[in-house]
């Protein structure tokens, strides 16, 4: 299994503009369609990564405990679909529905979004506050899979807790591990 490490954007960094289909609905999923939220998060996963399916189901209940939250959030894969098929949109859906994934779950088919969001891995996590400025970039959290240490989510909550309070999140940020995004030849 290897193991590639999140660029670490720079904090900052604006959001890019997306305008993906959500998998499960088939409707266009647009960046500014969040405006309302005090906070966006993106996730780049996708159905076939060991990482992912290690921290799926508490992505899935992260989700489900910060729903009545003012949080965006949003699923996006850009696995090229024709080498690893369960990353097609079906297999997305399938994912999606089958872990209880509650926010939009969109396809990056030309793998644009993952260039502009300079991701490079699965997981790869970018929360950005409500100016839309990159604030933490970086692991779920410590747990890995085969690692014998509970999946809790707890470096992404807290980041999202601090920036939900309006404080500064954690500056303590570990990269993100996972498989590498599989780009088109």
């Amino acid at each position: 299994m290897a193991r590639t490490e999140s660029t670490m954007l720079a904090l900052g960094t604006p959001a890019p503009d997306f305008a993906l289909t959500d998998v499960v609905t088939g409707k266009t999923v647009h960046r500014d369609d969040f405006k309302g939220s005090n906070a966006l998060l993106v996730l780049f996963i996708c159905a076939h990564c060991p990482f992912v399916k290690h921290v799926e189901k508490e992505l899935a209940q992260f989700a489900r405990d910060y729903a009545n939250k003012p949080l965006a959030i949003v699923g996006i894969s850009s696995n090229d679909a024709g080498n690893y098929p369960a990353d097609n949109p079906a297999g997305l859906k399938q994912q999606a529905e089958t872990v209880g994934f509650t926010f939009p779950y969109l396809y990056d088919e030309t793998q644009a979004v993952a260039k502009a969001y300079d991701a490079v891995c699965t997981p790869d996590i970018f929360l950005f506050d409500k100016n839309r400025k990159l604030v933490y970039r970086g692991q779920f959290d410590a747990s890995r899979p085969d690692s014998g240490i509970p999946v809790t989510g707890a470096d992404l909550r807290a980041a999202v807790d601090a920036v939900l309070a309006g404080k500064p999140a954690p500056a303590d940020q570990k990269p993100s591990i996972g498989c590498n995004i599989k780009w088109k030849a």
